[in-house]
């Protein structure tokens, strides 16, 4: 894909007010990033009831158990994820979780196992595994729950890697699954700190990160929330108005409404007739009409191109996105009059959009935090009861089909003495 032209303007101003709020609160930058050693703890993990296994002979069971065309129960994949020791060995668990996505029994892929994969691919020092899994999820089944996605996405913020944890992000808003605040906290977290990178952002990407913040945004009714919903939709507005419209919704939960831009102005509406303290932050408005600008820029320059461009052009422009382009000078327009309106009635916060969630993290993350790990840990409950509900079941089975087998055995036995 061609890189973004305009990603280094439009987000310069967020790694401008990053470095002041750094130099104006040290306690910004504080190490508890994010999450604390409580929820990243594996005590409670840890305790379940353990179920030893040799991991080579239950290869050698799945490897035959395929080979004859038979399905290998999730309680197989379940022990061999359970039971890795080594990095090695997340490569072969790895493979294992392929095949079994490719069996019949696919849609049985239990809970605990997806959690216990990330798990031990964060322990082991497979991180990259976790990550390629989640994003291949098609092929390998992995759909993580909220918690385990925190578990993750927190692993990469502590180590700077804004880039991959806004990838986890990614799989969220693909997942539809910013239920808590948690999530929510985090991911807005993880976008604000990969925007302060001033990112060099392909127009998938710029598709991908809008996305993410427009349905993290819709999660928070607040100035954070608004925020993000303005800058979401004006990067889904940019990527439609080179791409059109069938660049936007393909594989995105995103409904096909033509008109992001317009979306955008109708976010700076909303909170200019909002009551209460609700605002847009400045540096997400100079965003936006840092975008405006280079798009206006792109349309002036693109009446030059030459017939053999336009057509090619045309192809993958239908009417109506072509229609929704020469909305444009509209937009710059009624942007501005909507800014001067904004300013006028004191809804303009000052501080950059990396402070606010920030500041969001700092104040909130702890409480949410507190209702993640009471709900874990019932979750963990649950897990183990149908875990031991599958092991009966399992030795049940096993019993029932020996007893066949000694009959058929003792049948056969008394036919030959007749």
């Amino acid at each position: 894909m061609v890189s973004s032209k305009m990603a280094a303007s439009v987000l310069k101003r967020c790694v401008t007010a990053a470095v002041k709020v750094k130099c104006l609160s040290p306690s910004l930058s504080a190490r508890r990033w994010l999450l604390s050693a409580a929820y990243t703890d594996t005590k409670v993990w840890e305790a379940r009831e353990k179920d030893p296994q040799n991991l080579a002979l239950l290869a050698n069971s799945m490897d035959s158990t395929y080979e004859r065309n038979l399905p290998v129960s999730s309680l197989t994949v379940s022990r061999f994820v359970d039971n890795i020791s080594c990095r090695e060995e997340v490569d072969q668990a790895e493979y294992y979780l392929y095949k079994f996505r490719h069996s019949p029994n696919c849609w049985y892929l239990r809970d605990w196992t997806i959690h216990s994969w990330i798990r031990q691919c964060l322990k082991y020092g497979a991180r990259e595994k976790a990550l390629h899994t989640l994003q291949n999820k098609v092929q390998y089944g992995i759909f993580p729950d909220d918690f385990t996605f925190n578990l993750l996405m927190d692993s990469y913020i502590k180590e700077g890697d804004f880039k991959s944890a806004c990838s986890v992000v990614e799989e969220v808003m693909h997942q539809e699954a910013f239920d808590i605040p948690s999530t929510q906290i985090m991911s807005l977290y993880a976008l604000g700190s990969y925007l302060a990178t001033r990112p060099q952002l392909t127009v998938s990407e710029e598709r991908a990160f809008g996305a993410s913040l427009l349905i993290c945004g819709l999660k928070q009714n607040n100035t954070i929330g608004f925020s993000a919903q303005l800058l979401g939709n004006a990067f889904l507005g940019k990527v439609e108005n080179l791409m059109g419209i069938h660049a936007i919704f393909k594989g995105m939960p995103l409904s096909w409404a033509r008109g992001y831009l317009g979306e955008a102005l109708a976010v700076m509406e909303r909170v200019a007739a909002a009551s209460g303290d609700v605002k847009l932050s400045k540096d997400t408005l100079d965003y936006v009409s840092d975008l405006l600008q280079e798009l206006s820029s792109t349309s002036d320059s693109s009446e030059e191109e030459s017939e053999a461009e336009e057509g090619k052009k045309e192809e993958v422009l239908d009417e109506d996105d072509q229609a929704e382009q020469a909305k444009l000078p509209q937009y710059v327009s009624r942007f501005k009059e909507l800014s001067s309106q904004l300013e006028s009635q004191g809804k303009v916060d000052s501080a950059s959009f990396q402070a606010l969630v920030t500041n969001l993290a700092q104040q909130n993350l702890a409480a949410a935090e507190k209702l993640d790990l009471e709900q874990y840990e019932s979750r963990v409950q649950v897990w183990e009861a149908e875990r031991r509900h599958l092991v009966l079941r399992e030795k049940e089975f096993r019993e029932k089909a020996e007893q066949e087998r000694q009959e058929r055995l003792a049948a056969r036995a008394a036919a030959q003495q007749a």
